[in-house]
């Protein structure tokens, strides 16, 4: 078992965005990221071996998947499937906790350059 606090993680800058993975020092089968997101245009990534859960802890926003916006905010759950172009963008600070079920990210990660904008937000 591994243990690691919230302040111990040590984030570095991607392309758009900050990302700490509580597990980079220790083999595993899976990897799992903390995503902090600003709101800012994004580029869209995919991961060719595996799937991507995504748990939104904080903020609100709308994940692109393949070309349509959808929106999420704190509590909602996001299943992206293996292979599939994916951004999430912020209307205001985003907190993510990504999992994979892929041993390393840096081994499952395509960036693509392709400018993102966020659609408004949809009004009552």
């Amino acid at each position: 078992m591994t243990v690691v606090n919230g302040e111990d993680l040590i984030y570095e800058d991607r392309p758009t965005r900050r990302s700490a993975d509580p597990f980079a020092d220790i083999p595993t089968e899976s990897s799992a990221r903390r995503v902090i997101l600003e709101p800012g245009p994004r580029t869209p990534h995919l991961h060719p071996h595996s799937e991507e859960i995504v748990y939104v802890a904080e903020g609100r926003g709308r994940v692109w998947i393949d070309g349509v916006q959808h929106p999420v905010r704190s509590g909602s759950w996001v299943r992206i499937p293996p292979g599939t172009p994916h951004a999430t963008l912020a209307h205001e600070t985003l907190t993510l906790i990504c999992f994979f079920p892929h041993e390393s990210l840096d081994h499952n990660i395509e960036e693509l350059d392709l400018p993102l904008e966020i659609e408004e937000e949809d009004t009552p």
